[in-house]
């Protein structure tokens, strides 16, 4: 079975982002070998995602754990891509942190299951759905991190940090609406309704109205201070919408509980 040998691509895939970021720290010499390691990480992470699908007949984005390991990937992505962009070598770090902790994860607790799809996610609309969210969380995920250093940099006034956190928070939402279209579709196709108020719907539309809240507390001039902490609360929305739904009494004939 492909997830057997998880550990070991997902231990080089680390290494390789850690030795990457390592090198990020030194000087500026040293910047394009970082850029080759973490991007060679990205390739072998993405490699046995890849070789997952082909061992499973199935995209692997049907269970917890699969969708955990596409998420590992994302967020590296997105730290990294930022470091590109705009030169945020500590995001990077974190971002290969938060990556870390969720392949330890899944490495404790796989929930991979060698099955076969049921009819309902043998649709067009699976792959898309699943991977714009899970892209989406992940730069929730980073706007998040990225909140706390702003916070405190606050006490010295300094405001460096919101171009990127808006940027990021702006392409996640996006992200995460056109998820939410995608997954209307989905659900007229498969149950003949667009939206049916099941607990997961309900949750994604909590997570994305909070993240609107940022955004009009931005256009209306709010106070940073205030403005910055309606991050950390909607990605706490957003773990309940991801991971906590299923273990509320509500879900259980919930149609997203596989």
């Amino acid at each position: 079975m492909m997830w057997d040998n998880f550990i070991w691509f997902s231990t080089a895939s680390m290494l390789l982002w850690i030795l990457g970021v390592a090198s990020l720290y030194m000087n500026k010499k040293s910047a394009l070998t970082g850029n080759i390691l973490i991007s060679a990480g990205l390739a072998l992470f993405l490699t046995f995602i890849f070789l997952l699908w082909g061992d499973l007949k199935h995209p692997p984005l049907r269970t917890m754990g699969e969708t955990r390991l596409w998420y590992s990937f994302f967020i590296t992505l997105v730290g990294f891509v930022t470091w590109l962009r705009w030169r945020y070598k500590w995001l990077a770090g974190y971002s290969v942190l938060v990556s870390g902790v969720f392949i330890m994860v899944n490495l404790l607790k796989p929930e991979i299951h060698f099955t076969n799809l049921m009819p309902a996610l043998q649709s067009v609309w699976f792959v898309p759905h699943v991977t714009v969210y899970i892209l989406s969380y992940a730069m929730f995920g980073a706007a998040t991190i990225a909140s706390f250093i702003a916070i405190r940099e606050l006490k010295h006034k300094s405001e460096r940090l919101m171009p990127l956190i808006d940027n990021l928070t702006y392409i996640g939402l996006g992200f995460l609406m056109t998820g939410m279209l995608l997954g209307a579709i989905w659900a007229k196709e498969a149950w003949g309704d667009y939206w049916t108020w099941d607990p997961k719907e309900v949750w994604a539309f909590i997570t994305a109205a909070v993240y609107l809240i940022y955004i009009h507390a931005r256009t209306q001039k709010y106070p940073l201070r205030i403005i910055l902490w309606i991050l950390p609360l909607a990605f706490v929305m957003l773990m309940i919408t991801w991971l906590g739904v299923n273990y509320l009494p509500a879900a259980q004939g919930s149609i997203h509980v596989y």
